[in-house]
C-alpha cells in the first residue's frame, strides 16, 4: 500500500519506521531538518511530489493545532479514494471536519509518546480507533496495533474526548503544579526525583500538544475534582486530623487498585 505521512515529528517518523518496512511510504514535511533523520521512504517538500506519490492512505501526524489545516492542504493533491487519517490526542473539530470533506477516514489516538514509552515492548500502552471510521480503516489500524502488541479500544468521538480529560489532564495538570511550585534540591528523594524525572519529559513536549490537551472541553471539569480534593487534604493537615488522615488514605489506596 502507498502511505503518506503529513509530519516528520516524533510520531510521523515512528510510523514511517514501522510501515517502511512492508508499504511504499512517503513523509512530507516543510521541514527539511526534520526530513533528515527519517530513512526508507520517499521524502516530500511540495504538493506536486504528492500528486505524483498518489498516496492510498494518508496518516496526518501534524501537531494538534495543525491536523485540520494540514488536511486542507493535502486534499486537493490525493486521490478521492485516498482514506484520510489522523491519530490526534484531542478530537474537538474533527467530526465535523470529516462529515464536510466527506471521504474515508480513520481516526485513531496511540496512548503514548515516544518520550516515556519503550517503543520496543509497546505491550502495555494503549491506543484507540474511533468508531465513527471507516471500516478498512479500522482493519488496516488493528491489524498494526495489534502486531505493534497495543491494547486496542474503540470509543466514539464523544467518548474519546471525556476519556482524555480524565487519563492526560489530569497528570498533565498534577505535573504542572508541582513544577509550578519546584525549586533546586540538593539531596532530593526518591519521590521526588521520580516526579521531577515525569515533569522533565511532560515539559519536553510540542507545547501546542499540552495546550490542546488542556484545552479539552471536559479538563475543566477534572480540574474542578483536583481542586476539590486539595481543598479537603488542606482542611485534614490543617486540623491535623489523623482519623480523617486515615480516611482519606483509604480512600486513595482504593482508587489505585
Amino acid at each position: 500500500m502507498k502511505i503518506l505521512i503529513l509530519g516528520a515529528g516524533k510520531m510521523g517518523s515512528f510510523f514511517a519506521d514501522v510501515l517502511s518496512f512492508e508499504h511504499e511510504v512517503g513523509i512530507y514535511d516543510t521541514d527539511l531538518q526534520r526530513l533528515r533523520f527519517t530513512f526508507n521512504t520517499q521524502r516530500m517538500t511540495t504538493m506536486e511530489e504528492i500528486e505524483a506519490f498518489k498516496p492510498e492512505l494518508l496518516i496526518n501526524a501534524a501537531t494538534v493545532k495543525y491536523t485540520i489545516p494540514a488536511f486542507e492542504a493535502v486534499l486537493p493533491h490525493i486521490p478521492e479514494s485516498c482514506i484520510i487519517s489522523d491519530i490526534a490526542s484531542v478530537k474537538t473539530g474533527l467530526p465535523e471536519f470529516y462529515a464536510k470533506v466527506k471521504r474515508p477516514f480513520v481516526s485513531t489516538h496511540p496512548m503514548f509518546g515516544p518520550t516515556f514509552a519503550n517503543l520496543s515492548n509497546l505491550s502495555e500502552e494503549n491506543t484507540i480507533i474511533i468508531t465513527e471510521s471507516n471500516h478498512l480503516g479500522k482493519v488496516f489500524f488493528k491489524d498494526l496495533y495489534s502486531r505493534l502488541h497495543l491494547n486496542i479500544f474503540e470509543y466514539t468521538f464523544k467518548q474519546h474526548d471525556e476519556t482524555i480529560a480524565y487519563s492526560l489532564s489530569i497528570p498533565f495538570a498534577s505535573t504542572m503544579v508541582f513544577a509550578s511550585i519546584m525549586k533546586h534540591q540538593d539531596a532530593p528523594g526518591t519521590t521526588f526525583k521520580k516526579h521531577m524525572n515525569i515533569a522533565r519529559g511532560l515539559f519536553s513536549e510540542d507545547d501546542y500538544l499540552i495546550t490542546e490537551i488542556l484545552f479539552n472541553p471536559h479538563t475543566s471539569e477534572q480540574l474542578e475534582k483536583i481542586q476539590e480534593n486539595l481543598a479537603k487534604l488542606q482542611d485534614i493537615v490543617t486540623r491535623k486530623d489523623s482519623a480523617a488522615m486515615q480516611q482519606y488514605l483509604t480512600t486513595m489506596r482504593e482508587n489505585i487498585k
